[in-house]
């Protein structure tokens, strides 16, 4: 996990995402236009949260997030998204 010099705000979170599979649990190599978008990752970087509602998640926890959730962020050459907090599903 990588140091980045990014504050989120309110009750935005920055994650990391896992790489995507490479091999099927079969050993079948996955293309790259086949590979499905991973759904979990590591919190980088978290915001106060709002007023009346703290944050749960901390950095260097490992999330499961919605498929689609966040917006893509391209940083020092690194791909991470940031989302809302409520688009984080668990703490793994």
């Amino acid at each position: 996990m990588n140091k980045v010099n990014i504050k989120p705000l309110a009750d935005r979170v920055l994650v990391e995402p896992a790489p995507a599979e490479e091999k099927t649990v079969g050993g079948i190599i996955i293309p790259d236009s086949a590979k499905e978008k991973p759904q979990k990752g590591a919190v980088v970087a978290v915001g106060p949260g709002k007023k009346d509602e703290p944050m749960t998640v901390k950095v260097g926890d490992q999330v499961l997030y919605g498929k689609y959730g966040g917006t893509e962020l391209h940083l020092d050459g690194k791909l991470y998204l940031i989302m809302k907090e409520s688009d984080i599903y668990a703490i793994t």
